[in-house]
């Protein structure tokens, strides 16, 4: 009987856990990553039958969409997968919308990070023959202006900011928006 060294039974170890591996496992696991958050709510990866993936879509659109791209998918999904894949099919066929509590919940206005409450501005009615762009933008200027009083300003642009978007953020929502 030989005595094997720990490096040794644990290199044999490490080799038998790639075998009991389940690339469709994986694939589950990497598949927001490689196609995108927006991409992976609208695409199921179904199976793996014959080196072949098969991805049912949201809609024929998404379908075509992805079948445009599939061959750099197929590259990254080769380069993080043991077994490479050959093709990547996409249909609607098995597409079934998500159960509901996986579904993404809906932001109520009073939640988002923009909203500002009931702001009562007294409107000016503007009759029809005083009606002309400049008195337009008059009204609408005014408006803005009378909203934004008490607003805190953001700190790169200085332009009046949500108290929500500043907690959120520490920037407004547009200097935010240029960060990423």
């Amino acid at each position: 009987m030989s005595l094997k060294s720990v490096n040794d039974i644990l290199g044999v170890l490490k080799q038998q856990a790639k075998w009991q591996e389940h690339p469709f496992e994986r694939l589950l696991q990497l598949w927001p990553d490689i196609v995108g958050t927006v991409a992976a709510t609208h695409t199921r990866p179904l199976s793996i039958q014959r080196d072949v993936l098969r991805v049912a879509t949201s809609s024929a659109a998404w379908a075509q969409n992805m079948t445009f791209g599939r061959t750099a998918l197929l590259l990254k999904l080769n380069q993080k997968l043991s077994e490479p894949l050959v093709d990547i099919r996409f249909s609607t066929k098995d597409w079934q919308p998500r159960p509901d509590y996986l579904q993404e919940k809906t932001v109520i206005p009073q939640e988002h990070p923009s909203y500002l409450g009931n702001v009562n501005i007294s409107r000016t009615q503007v009759t029809p023959t005083q009606k002309s762009a400049n008195t337009a933008f008059e009204s609408w200027a005014k408006t803005m202006q009378a909203r934004s009083h008490g607003l805190p300003l953001c700190p790169q642009c200085q332009s009046p900011t949500p108290p929500g978007e500043l907690q959120r953020w520490q920037v407004c929502c547009v200097c935010a928006a240029k960060q990423f």
